[in-house]
Parts: structure tokens; sequence; C-alpha cells
């Protein structure tokens, strides 16, 4: 077991979500947030084990996961560097710790599940990836299930585009940076790392996970839903048809590898050897 250890994340991340940026909010008051909630839910529903199994919710930020996981009956920790999510999570009815998603205070074979839904895009050194991927590999059981979500390489494009914003305040510069290199510098967003999908799911398999799946999570409505909000100035309603166009979008594109490039998260779903694979 590694001993616990301080998190070392990067200064402005901590800050990011201390002062700046609420998470729960994000995925409950724009409809692109409610769609990517919708959709982590159905992905992960379809292959998480049946509960009561336990799941370590590894920069689970304030437990917007974790609170419906609870509710399915499972048994979640959460983790995570930031102290304001910590104390967030601490009634959504799990176990939460301060933690690094690099050196986790969790015994080896430890959980049925491990969760990396923050973690990975946060850290643009493939190195620090690289020990997170470990540590998931190392707490999981044999035959366990990790989910690593990542942010899609061309997002910030789609996202700037959808709400008017590509040509303004140096944008395109720095969105073009981010295209070439994957790095954020931390303007619009906070420092951090979006993957090319094919990366993404091979660093996964790298690490030595079996069965790997990859997801695009949001599908191609997803800056449609983002280019109405911002024209109108109300949120796009879960039952309106616009939304609900969006969701069916997203699962056809399931089917489609080439429509990776739309949605801007990604899923990649993979397990530790040892058990039989996904059903």
């Amino acid at each position: 077991m590694t001993a616990p250890q301080a998190p070392q994340v990067a200064a402005e991340v901590l800050t990011y979500y201390s002062t700046r940026f609420d998470e729960h909010t994000r995925l409950r008051t724009s409809a692109a947030g409610v769609l990517e909630l919708v959709r982590t839910q159905e992905l992960l529903r379809r292959h998480l084990p049946a509960a009561p199994a336990s799941v370590l919710d590894v920069g689970g930020g304030p437990g917007t996961h974790a609170r419906w996981l609870v509710e399915d009956g499972y048994r979640v920790r959460l983790v995570d560097p930031v102290e304001r999510h910590v104390r967030e999570a601490a009634d959504a009815g799990c176990a939460v710790e301060l933690g690094d998603a690099r050196a986790l205070s969790a015994s080896d074979s430890s959980y049925d599940v491990v969760l990396l839904l923050g973690p990975l895009y946060h850290l643009p050194e493939r190195a620090d990836r690289e020990r997170v991927l470990a540590e998931a590999m190392r707490v999981v059981r044999p035959g366990g299930l990790v989910v690593a979500a990542g942010i899609q390489r061309f997002a910030a494009l789609f996202d700037h585009a959808s709400v008017g914003r590509v040509h303004l305040d140096g944008r395109a510069e720095r969105t073009g940076r981010v295209l070439a290199t994957g790095r954020n510098e931390g303007r619009e967003f906070t420092f951090a790392y979006f993957h090319r999908a094919d990366d993404l799911a091979a660093e996964v398999r790298d690490a030595g996970f079996d069965d790997t799946r990859l997801y695009g999570v949001e599908g191609p409505a997803d800056s449609m839903l983002k280019a109405a909000e911002t024209a109108t100035g109300r949120q796009v309603a879960r039952e309106s048809d616009l939304f609900v166009s969006a969701l069916a979008a997203a699962r056809l594109a399931e089917a489609h590898p080439e429509l990776l490039v739309a949605s801007s998260h990604l899923l990649v779903f993979g397990r530790r050897p040892g058990q039989a694979a996904f059903s």
C-alpha cells in the first residue's frame, strides 16, 4: 500500500476548482453539462458490475457521480486533491479522502471498480498519467473495471465556435496551440491536456488493461446545445426536442468511431487481467 501523500496537483488547477469553478453546477445547469452527465451515467451503468460492488472514485470532484452511484447501491469512496470538493462530497453518502491519483492510499486489489473521470486531463505529462493508470491497476481487483475520462483534442475549437468566440481575445492562437500539442495553457479553462481519441485508448492499453472500449460521451450535437443556449440566453430543457435529439444522436454515434472527434469528452473502459470480459 502506498502511504498517503499531500496532493501535488498544479497550483492553478487547485485554485481554479477552489475559487472559480463549480463542477456540480456545470453538470446540472447547462444542456451540454446535463447531456454529459446523462451519457456518463448510461455508459457506466452499462458496464459496472452489480451493486453493491466497491467503487473508488478518483478525482471525483464534489461527488456528482458518487451521489447517484450510492443511490444505485454501490459502496463508494471518493478521492480528490481539492479540499473544497472533499468538503462538498462529504454529504454524498460515501467515504471521502483528500489525495493524489498518482499515489493512492488504497490497498492492493481492494476495489471492484476504479473511476478516473478527471485526473488524466489535468496531467499534461504522460509520465504522470502513466502513474495514475498504474495506481488504478494496483488498487483494482483482478478482473476489475477501470474507467478513464479524457477531453477530446478538438473540444476547445468546437466549444469556442459554438458560442461565437474563436476570433476574440487571442483564442484562435491559443486554440491552435491546443490542437497542435494537446496542452491547454489555462485561460478559458485551467491547466489541462486534451487527448486524441486513439491516444487515450492506447495509454489505457499500454498500462496493461484488457478488453478496452472507447466511447464519445456527448456525441455530435453537443456544440448545437451550447449554441442554442448562447443565442437564446436560456437553458435548453431536458424534455425539449432539441435535447432529446442530441441524446439520440450521441447514442447513434457510438457505432461510428469516426464521430469520436465530435464529443467533448471520451471514456475508455478497461479491465485488469484475471476475469471474464465485459458482459
